[in-house]
């Protein structure tokens, strides 16, 4: 070995070195960022709850509804987003990139706007015989799910038209040459391939339903024990100085979102096992 290769090797031991050490380092910066305010959270609801105890029942009712309309606007939104990810994933439309953008529309705007948007419309003539069909939404629980499910709607397309786009079309024309029809091959072959990414999917979506805040509170409000989600339980919480209850909604989210994300983690191993 002359001394320029060895010099070489030493200053690239010496990068590596270094490289794993920054890596580290910011690792544990990370964590720590993310972990001291839930210490942080646990230490003030433990010492709270002790001094103050939390209202059961509010925190009761806003889990309760996260819980049932995050479920509803993620199963909407996830039998919206299949046909609609399978068109824009297999076909070639008119067009097709203003679709794109508009359906990309609600990732970009600000939740707000968009609950500012959607009590605008109802306002409108159109908005009103909406309502007029299908009961009030303004102020109300529907409100609230219709509020998730325009902020979730685009990130589920996004999501299950990658999920489509990264299995091969030839599954399904081998299908339609066999005689099954177009709609036969979307059930039969490429639903259920996509079954595992479109669990995953449903978790992300649901996840994400239940910490909306901006467009639920603009549109449905911030009543307790009506409209009171966990992230407007916590907003509610936080306006009265009620610490309890508001770490143990914190909590709560936590858990849930803890709980949803492993979730989506087993869900996509089981999808690479099955690939192996």
């Amino acid at each position: 070995m002359n001394r320029k290769t060895f010099i070489f090797s030493k200053n690239s031991r010496f990068l590596t070195s270094l490289f794993h050490t920054i890596s580290v380092s910011v690792a544990a910066l990370l964590i720590f960022v993310i972990a001291a305010p839930l210490a942080s959270a646990l230490f003030e609801f433990l010492t709270y709850s002790m001094t103050k105890p939390m209202r059961m029942g509010d925190v009761f009712f806003a889990v309760k509804l996260s819980l049932m309309t995050a479920t509803i606007a993620s199963f909407l939104a996830i039998i919206t987003a299949l046909p609609v990810s399978w068109l824009l994933a297999r076909k070639k439309i008119p067009g097709k990139i203003v679709i794109d953008t508009i359906l990309d529309l609600p990732l970009v705007i600000s939740p707000i706007a968009l609950g500012a948007m959607l009590l605008l419309f109802f306002k409108t003539a159109p908005g009103e015989f909406i309502e007029e069909l299908f009961g009030p939404f303004v102020f109300e629980v529907k409100g609230i799910i219709l509020a998730q499910f325009v902020v979730i709607i685009g990130l589920a397309i996004r999501m299950i038209k990658s999920i489509f786009m990264e299995i091969d079309p030839e599954y399904e024309t081998i299908a339609r040459t066999l005689g099954v029809s177009e709609a036969g091959a979307f059930f039969k072959v490429s639903l259920p391939m996509a079954k595992s990414g479109i669990g995953s999917a449903f978790i992300m979506v649901w996840a994400r339903a239940l910490g909306e805040f901006g467009a639920t509170v603009t549109l449905a409000g911030a009543m307790p024990l009506k409209t009171s989600t966990i992230p407007v339980a916590i907003y509610l919480s936080y306006g009265v100085a009620d610490i309890s209850s508001m770490m143990a909604l914190i909590l709560l989210a936590v858990i849930i979102a803890f709980i949803m994300l492993i979730s989506m983690r087993a869900l996509g191993s089981a999808k690479l096992k099955q690939v192996s």
